[in-house]
């Protein structure tokens, strides 16, 4: 089935222009990709535009009617219409300098144009068809010959005679411009070339440096903020782009925008979804290079890492591509007598994630792929020091064929962060440090939604005696200083079990070997970080372990790498004798920083991990295996490692950090994922016809004893209506063991029996026969309690029994 590609009529994004040029063509440019066309519907060009919707609404009639019975011949008034304006309305206006515009009213009545070459406005003369119209009116044609001489260069060209005398009367009061609506029709020039011109790049990406825009709607657009934050190279401190910090309006607009797009997004069959999904894959596969360049020219990365990340983000786009085998609910067949009951999952609507700097790629994938799959929309805030490989992501899936509006894009820093807490928004994940995600959290609890962060990158390797050292040694130096350690899952702190002096040197020996360089250079193994800044807090902390009394056994802070002076440069760093009582052994620190500590014994080990608030990972080195059971047994960590140095699971499985690493009610991808993102709707449901809700009955005659007129009695069937479901009782007579009909009156029918004077029927046990044959009376007998002791059971006559309905 094919996705529906009708447009959503949504409003243009408000912000701010330059001139009052400028916020018209950006007006008019959106709402043609929006399946409308405005106009100007009041101007005072220094002051104030409002524009509005140049179709819409029904024609309704303005004739008067006229009295046939009037003798008198009535003028017959020229037929005329006038088209019932659409409520659509924008307001452009000029404060401190700049043209500001506004949405008073979003909202349509009426219908998107498939087909924009249906509007008139399709019909105008480009700017070098109106100087050929000149040249040909000059050489004295007509304007059907001027038409017909047009069309044999554009042959789609829609105009009329009409349209060439209104042109005509312009020239010859010196009027040479055109309207700019060239978005309404193919671009097709009077050389007769009808190929629109195309580009292997969107046209913010010409720009140098470039300047990142939203994803609204659909469309990538600028934003009108005038605050800028750059985003630096980290190897070599260029400025390679610059990332706006969006407004207030820039963030509803895409609500709106994700909000329209949930009504139809909804209701897509899955297998559409999920083909999307694969197109997906399939297009972050084919474009892999390209990302990892993104990154590791935005984050630091070296590239082998950032391929790395890539490629757990395609793990994480399969895990969604098989979404539909745990969307499946379940379903009880016959809870009751003709009752089934079962359960679905349903998208909640409109969803958001924020991203960290640390994972440009991986985490935006983590979030929005599972989110829309599941048949959400969703607004993503990507970090504004690596916007790029996230703003990438956003192409290749409009170029899967995502909806417009499923998948908006919105930068900014902690005031966007805190719109989108307060917004009306479903539920909100978070990955990233520890007070953001506090922040987060406590906001969107507030506001009652369903928060998910991922918080305080701290993990564990406890190395044993009879580890093996040279594999072990080579999977914590991997660990703990790969990709500079910008990682919520690396390695920060060794704890070595007895002696620890042997690993500590082999460990600084490995380390040591380790290139330190920009990540384009080949061979590089640790990159620089992400940011001055950052470097500096690392310095900081290294220089706090210090005078807290820790030995530091190689030092990284005044590595140099040659071409790269400039550049966030740490290099791997190891500080031993390190203890629980410092402060900064409790901090997160995201650098090339490894703790080495001891303990006596593998209880001790684990009681330090357990201390700890963070539980994002622990491992354990060992050739034993009673010693992984127990340390797998006793740790409290989420997730757990044996012999393996980050053990993060595959996306089937859930991601299970724990402790302050993790605050939220459900967790990421996995069956957990899938509830994030969903709510279980429970669905009883009975399976038979009813009858009309009406009070209906029907009589049907038994072979029973006359009555003193000779008439035999008879015993109406009849609907009760009850809160509008119609039961159907079928009142029948019971033949008792001798042959004799018994009829039963209605309960509303023993009054009426009183009145006029005709006895109540006596019901005796022994007429009501049992399914053996037996009467009740006969089938009377004691029954064995729990005690032994026999209970009689005093047999009832009829003056006893009452019929309710």
């Amino acid at each position: 089935m094919e996705l529906d590609e009708t447009p959503l009529m949504l409003p243009p994004p408000p912000g701010s222009f330059i001139d009052r040029e400028e916020l018209i063509q950006h007006v008019g440019e959106f709402a043609i990709s929006q399946g409308y066309v405005v106009t100007i519907k009041q101007s005072k060009k220094e002051k104030v535009v409002v524009l509005g919707c140049d179709r819409g609404g029904v024609y309704r009639d303005r004739r008067k009617p006229v009295d046939g019975s009037s003798g008198e011949n009535s003028r017959k008034r020229k037929s005329g219409s006038r088209l019932t304006n659409c409520p659509f309305e924008l307001v452009g206006k000029k404060e401190d300098g700049l043209w500001v515009l506004t949405v008073k009213n979003g909202s349509h009545n009426h219908e998107p144009m498939r087909d924009i070459s249906e509007h008139p406005s399709a019909r105008r003369f480009s700017e070098k068809e109106v100087m050929l119209i000149k040249e040909m009116t000059d050489a004295g044609l007509k304007p059907r010959q001027i038409l017909k001489r047009l069309r044999q260069t554009n042959p789609e060209l829609l105009s009329t005679p009409k349209h060439v005398y209104n042109v005509k009367a312009k020239l010859r009061q010196g009027n040479l411009t055109v309207r700019r609506l060239m978005p309404l029709r193919t671009n097709t020039n009077v050389d007769g070339n009808s190929e629109p011109s195309t580009s292997s790049e969107p046209s913010w990406k010409k720009s140098y440096p470039l300047r990142v825009p939203n994803l609204i709607g659909g469309r990538f657009i600028d934003s009108h903020s005038s605050t800028l934050i750059d985003i630096l190279n980290p190897a070599t401190q260029q400025v390679i782009g610059k990332v706006p910090l969006s407004t207030g309006e820039e963030l509803r607009a895409a609500v709106f925008a994700a909000k329209r797009a949930f009504s139809s997004w909804r209701h897509t069959p899955f297998k559409s979804r999920q083909r999307i999904m694969f197109k997906i894959q399939e297009l972050v596969c084919r474009d892999i290079e390209k990302l990892a360049s993104i990154i590791t020219a935005e984050q630091g990365k070296t590239l082998k890492d950032a391929f790395l990340e890539v490629n757990r983000g395609i793990e994480l786009v399969e895990q969604a591509c098989r979404l539909k085998n745990l969307q499946t609910g379940e379903f009880s067949l016959n809870t009751r007598v003709g009752i089934d009951t079962y359960y679905s999952h349903e998208p909640l609507g409109v969803c958001a994630g924020i991203c960290s700097f640390n994972s440009p790629a991986m985490i935006p994938l983590l979030m929005f792929p599972i989110a829309v799959t599941c048949g959400n929309t969703f607004i993503l805030k990507p970090s504004e020091k690596s916007p790029g490989a996230c703003m990438h992501l956003a192409e290749l899936a409009m170029e899967a064929g995502l909806p417009n509006g499923v998948l908006n894009v919105i930068h900014g820093t902690s005031d966007i962060i805190g719109a989108i807490c307060d917004d009306e928004i479903q539920n909100v994940c978070y990955i990233g440090s520890n007070a953001p995600g506090m922040y987060v959290h406590a906001r969107s609890s507030a506001d009652k939604k369903h928060p998910q962060t991922n918080v305080g990158a701290k993990s564990y390797a406890v190395v044993m005696p009879d580890a093996n050292m040279d594999s072990s040694i080579h999977d914590l130096v991997s660990a703990g200083f790969g990709a500079a350690v910008q990682k919520c899952t690396a390695i920060s702190t060794i704890i070595f079990v007895g002696d620890s002096k042997s690993w500590e040197d082999k460990l600084v020996e490995h380390a040591m070997s380790l290139k330190v360089d920009a990540g384009t250079e080949p061979g590089a193994d640790i990159g620089p970080v992400i940011s001055r800044q950052i470097k500096e807090r690392i310095s900081r902390v290294i220089r706090r372990f210090v005078d807290n009394g820790a030995r530091l056994i190689l030092d990284g802070r005044n590595v140099v790498v040659p071409k790269y002076e400039l550049g966030n440069f740490i290099g791997p760093t190891i500080l031993t004798d390190v203890t629980e009582s410092m402060d900064c052994y409790k901090e997160e620190i995201l650098g090339p920083v490894v703790l080495c500590m001891q303990a006596a014994s593998l209880d001790e080990a684990i009681s330090m991990i357990n201390r700890n608030k963070h539980g994002n990972g622990a491992s354990i080195f060992t050739s034993s295996l009673s010693a992984a059971r127990k340390f797998q047994n006793e740790v409290l960590s989420g997730q757990v490692g044996v012999n393996v140095a980050i053990p993060v699971p595959l996306p089937v499985f859930t991601f299970t950090g724990s402790e302050a690493s993790f605050t939220g009610d459900v967790k990421f991808h996995g069956d957990t994922g899938l509830s994030f993102y969903t709510r279980k709707k429970t669905v009883t449901i009975q399976l038979k016809d009813f009858s009309s809700n009406k009070l209906c009955s029907s009589t049907f005659t038994h072979d029973v004893q006359p009555n003193n007129s000779g008439e035999a009695q008879t015993l109406p069937s009849m609907d009760f209506p009850v809160n509008d479901v119609s039961l159907g009782l079928h009142l029948r007579d019971f033949t008792n063991a001798g042959g004799v009909t018994v009829s039963l009156p209605l309960h509303h029918e023993l009054s009426s029996h009183e009145d006029r004077g005709m006895p109540l029927p006596t019901l005796n046990p022994k007429d009501f026969p049992s399914s053996d044959g037996e009467s009740l009376l006969e089938q009377s007998r004691d029954i064995q309690v729990n005690d032994g002791i026999s209970q009689a059971i005093t047999p009832l006559d009829g003056t006893h029994w009452t019929l309710h309905f």
